[in-house]
């Protein structure tokens, strides 16, 4: 029986490794879809959270796992020896950037390895984990041709790239199209499939090049919009104009613009990296990347222009940063989310840190905060006081905005959270 059989009977062992933002809703969206399911991880403690029902991730409810749970489609474990049962393998581990700004690989080649030492006929490896145009062709392959298995005609190999927007209510796993490219058209054609019995739509490309290069350019094109806002927004305080009502005005134009809005710097797993990725890549092809390069550095840039402002703001009251009282709402990269990667709030305490501040923040989704010579804990909205100067750097929907500008002396706000308010002590970005 072909493995699309499998599929379509609902047979297939389906394995994801890497159970964080990425792997553990597409394991769920697997079993739901009758699919027999099991998530690896070398975190421990994520393991027996999801065998014990529990979610980790605040966009997945603890139901949606226990359901699955109990029905016997879905388990978790440490065991990578399990990975000679499955039918299915897609790989969803972290791809971080060194200090140098290259490519950390060492996640995806740890994976790898575990799946060449049980590697068998008929098995599809997919890889999610955003990466440079090359990666799934250059370093994969080689590596499960090592074991005497073709790909193509032994086991199949492709790349689909992932799509996940924590905190997204309207767009999800299930009805966000999904981009597969093979390394041969059989190799498509399986990975097509595989995701086709638990997403809507699936969009099949030439080339596991392409769909890696799909990845690349969906954050790239954000990546450099929110430089070119960042840089307007700079412009626009050199110019005491105001850039949220410029952007809102613009974007009443109902075709050729998209509206990008300034903020303290780039956060998460994917906008602030994946364009090192591309321009590494290009390099080692002798193309320099500018254009990409130079919006990372106006959007590097943004964490010390928020530090700028409020020491702007404490000069209204005739004092310094040094020793000023500097509260934090929200330090996590966006909305509504616990997520902390390259969120830019760490570079703005760290920076005030530097600058003697007295530093507190507020979050309820990021209780402690250990970054660097900082560890903080979070503090109660209500119960903030004392402060020369706060400074909205997330606008969770928990927060009550509107009550800030006469709570507190100075109030600096890099996210239009304030918007509509005209008060004498607030600064906006």
């Amino acid at each position: 029986m072909t493995l699309a059989e499998r599929l379509d009977r609902r047979e297939a062992k389906v394995g994801v490794i890497g159970l964080g933002y990425v792997g553990l809703p597409l394991a769920i969206e697997f079993a739901r879809a009758g699919l027999d399911v099991t998530g690896f991880d070398v975190d421990a403690s994520k393991v027996a959270a999801i065998n014990a029902g529990r979610s980790y991730i605040l966009d997945i409810p603890d139901h949606e796992i226990a359901a699955p749970l109990a029905a016997g489609r879905l388990r978790a474990t440490t065991d990578m020896s399990t990975l000679a049962e499955m039918d299915a393998i897609d790989i969803c581990v972290p791809t971080p950037l060194r200090k140098t700004k290259d490519p950390d690989m060492s996640y995806i080649v740890a994976a790898a390895e575990q799946i060449a030492k049980h590697l068998k006929k008929g098995m599809l490896i997919v890889l999610e984990s955003t990466t440079y145009p090359g990666t799934t062709a250059e370093v994969l392959q080689p590596m499960f041709e090592e074991t005497g298995l073709k790909v193509g005609t032994d086991f199949f190999l492709a790349f689909s790239p992932e799509r996940v927007d924590p905190a997204n209510a309207q767009f999800t796993t299930r009805n966000t199209p999904k981009v597969v490219g093979g390394t041969t058209p059989g190799c498509s054609a399986a990975a097509a499939a595989l995701y086709r019995a638990a997403v809507d739509t699936v969009v099949p490309v030439a080339s596991t090049q392409v769909a890696e290069m799909v990845k690349l350019l969906e954050n790239t094109f954000r990546a450099v919009n929110i430089g070119l806002v960042n840089e307007i927004a700079l412009m626009c305080h050199r110019m005491n104009i105001d850039v949220w009502e410029v952007i809102d005005a613009a974007k009443t134009k109902p075709f050729g613009f998209m509206p990008f809005y300034p903020g303290p710097g780039l956060g998460g797993h994917c906008i602030p990296v994946d364009p090192f990725y591309l321009s590494w890549k290009a390099r080692q092809t002798g193309f320099e990347c500018r254009f990409i390069e130079l919006a990372g550095h106006i959007n590097a840039s943004m964490p010390a222009f928020v530090v700028e402002r409020v020491s702007e703001a404490l000069n209204t009251k005739k004092q310094a940063l040094n020793g000023s009282r500097v509260h934090l709402f929200g330090v996590a990269y966006k909305k509504n989310v616990s997520d902390m990667r390259e969120s830019p709030a760490l570079d703005v305490l760290e920076l005030l840190h530097r600058r003697g501040t007295e530093l507190s923040y507020t979050d309820p989704y990021v209780p402690d905060l250990d970054h660097g010579d900082l560890c903080l804990e979070s503090v109660p909205e209500a119960d903030v006081k004392d402060v020369d100067c706060v400074v909205i750097c997330t606008d969770h929907d928990v927060f009550d905005f509107r009550s800030m500008p006469g709570r507190f002396p100075l109030v600096v706000d890099t996210r239009n959270a304030l918007k509509g308010v005209t008060v004498p002590n607030l600064f906006r970005l």
